[in-house]
């Protein structure tokens, strides 16, 4: 059985972060005093399309959400999201998976040479 987007439960700190996102471009939006219509006209999308996004709605593409960006000026930060030089985490892991010590490995020799 086939699911719809909508009835996807989301964690709670991933719709936070869609609702910040979308507030976010709203806000950029109106600092630079681009109507709706205007913006929506820019990213090739309807109004209602452009609304959902700055509501943080999940069942937008990224695409668009990445696009709304773009008409702000803002989609630079988009390629930032996941930079592994601020994944602390990761870097940390890394760091305990790195060998204690080096050894090189000698040949073998071979006899008649």
């Amino acid at each position: 059985m086939r699911m719809s987007r909508s009835s996807v439960v989301l964690p709670l700190p991933v719709r936070r972060a869609l609702r910040k996102l979308g507030q976010d471009i709203k806000d950029a939006r109106r600092r630079r005093r681009i109507p709706v219509s205007i913006a929506a006209q820019r990213a090739s999308i309807s109004k209602n399309t452009l609304l959902n996004i700055e509501k943080g709605d999940p069942a937008v593409a990224i695409g668009l959400y990445a696009t709304a960006l773009f008409v702000v000026g803002m989609v630079d930060r988009l390629a930032d999201i996941a930079d592994l030089k601020d994944d602390a985490v990761g870097l940390q892991l890394e760091g305990e998976q790195l060998p204690q010590r080096i050894r090189v490995i000698a040949k073998k020799r071979t006899k008649g040479k």
